[in-house]
């Protein structure tokens, strides 16, 4: 082969990689968004985190009759700098508990899953088991965009026969996929995300990826 073709060969190679780098990029967000379509289910499920937005989305769908019940889990408390200084902070369900409530979901209809879980892996082992306690069905699992890829997979990893999900997210969350480098916030977010996918994809070796 001809030096000029060579050279021939390698533009080509530089055009193509430049044309195809703002979708790259680009799918590095949008790759991690997964929306199901809802289906009648037995509870809305609110993912911690982000507050209020995945609280506010829940009690929305509960509102709109998809789910007679809205269930919020736990998350695991941990000895930290506010403990050594004798400061209590509420549980992040309390707080939920509090948005729904002035959203319209009757405290009749709210669950807290008492079981506390320290990561999305727990949060998932948590509900699997109570919706098999409930005698299955399906739920609607409600989380962030950039979360929703890792709870649809940790789910399809743990349930059982006879448990069904459907995965969306938040609506009224502010992010962007198209453009999630334009933000210090979201780089964080996508950048965890696929660390968490990475851990779960082999098996878990980082015992706790924070959510």
């Amino acid at each position: 082969m001809t030096r000029r073709r060579w050279q021939a060969i390698v533009l080509v190679a530089l055009a193509g990689t430049l044309l195809l780098a703002p979708f790259a990029v680009r799918a590095v967000g949008t790759w991690l968004v997964v929306d199901e379509p809802l289906q009648a289910s037995r509870a809305v499920v609110v993912f911690g985190g982000a507050p209020p937005f995945r609280a506010m989305e829940a009690a929305a769908l509960y509102k709109q009759g998809w789910a007679p019940e809205l269930w919020l889990t736990t998350g695991r408390q941990r000895a930290d700098d506010e403990a050594r200084l004798d400061i209590e902070r509420p549980p992040e369900h309390h707080y939920n508990v509090r948005v729904v409530e002035r959203l319209g979901v009757p405290a009749s209809a709210i669950r807290v899953l008492a079981e506390p879980a320290a990561n999305t892996a727990e949060e998932v082992g948590v509900i699997a088991q109570r919706l098999q306690a409930a005698g299955g069905g399906t739920v609607i699992l409600v989380t962030s965009q950039y979360h929703t890829r890792r709870v649809r997979f940790l789910w399809r990893r743990v349930a059982t026969p006879g448990l069904e999900a459907r995965v969306h997210y938040a609506r009224e969350e502010p992010v962007d996929p198209q453009r999630w480098w334009s933000n210090s916030t979201e780089v964080i977010a996508v950048a965890r995300e696929w660390v968490g996918m990475m851990n779960v994809l082999a098996r878990s070796p980082i015992q706790s990826v924070p959510d």
